[in-house]
């Protein structure tokens, strides 16, 4: 929700999302170049940096939003950084481990932070029109909005049930609590499956005619926007090899 929100807040909402997307592949690309973990930690600190001063998230907002996969990344670099031999019970630390989950960590922290500068600054309805510019397969691209669409119905559902059980001290204590949990979990699923059956029955109804169109924003600027973008792009991607010899 709160990608959604400030993809269509933030100042660089109208630059071309081909300008954006290069520059995020650019991120990813130096991510990868970078050969010591310090310079693709600068790589992050750059596109974090971009993303909440240059396109005005709030840092509160960005740093929730990569909480769980910074979670999910550290649990992942305790599993490099200890190692077992045969002969040993408990892992342990190593320098080759420490030094492998140091690589994989710079890398995974500035694709994290290119993949946020990205979905931050450009929402869904450009990106799908970007594919469709780029000839992506329709079907791919329907799936997409209906699974974007998915979400927000089925969260709207989630808050309205969990309003009524509040309404009805349905969390008065740990056991009601559980209790209300058990249901609205039920109701869901139900929800679930109903409104799939309502969206099949109407893609019946559409015969299959064509793919699902939408207004598009035009971008004048695009070519330029993206020449520049990919100009930045490149010189990251120099200092990045210069800078990691």
């Amino acid at each position: 929700m709160l990608i959604t929100q400030f993809s269509y807040l933030n100042r660089w909402r109208l630059l071309a999302p081909e300008a954006k997307f290069f520059f995020m592949l650019a991120g990813l690309c130096a991510a990868f170049a970078a050969g010591h973990p310090l310079v693709a930690c600068l790589v992050a600190f750059l596109y974090a940096l971009l993303t909440m001063i240059g396109a005005g998230v709030p840092v509160k907002v960005y740093l929730r939003t990569a909480a769980p996969a910074l979670l999910f990344m550290v649990a992942g670099l305790f599993s490099l950084a200890l190692t077992v031999s045969g002969a040993e019970l408990l892992p342990r630390w190593s320098a080759a481990g420490l030094g492998e989950a140091g690589r994989v960590g710079g890398r995974s922290l500035a694709g994290l932070a290119a993949l946020l500068f990205f979905v931050f600054t450009t929402p869904l309805s450009d990106m799908i029109a970007l594919l469709r510019r780029w000839r992506a397969p329709e079907v791919l691209l329907d799936i997409m909005v209906v699974s974007y669409r998915t979400i927000f119905v089925f969260s709207d559902a989630i808050r309205e049930m969990g309003v009524a059980q509040a309404a009805r001290l349905g969390h008065g204590d740990f056991k009601t609590t559980m209790r209300s949990a058990g249901l609205l979990l039920a109701n869901i699923t139900l929800q679930v499956w109903r409104r799939s059956l309502a969206l099949h029955q109407a893609a019946l109804a559409r015969n299959g005619d064509g793919p699902l169109r939408f207004l598009s924003t035009e971008f004048p600027g695009a070519g330029r926007e993206s020449a520049f973008a990919l100009a930045l792009g490149l010189l990251l991607n120099a200092l990045v090899i210069a800078v990691s010899r």
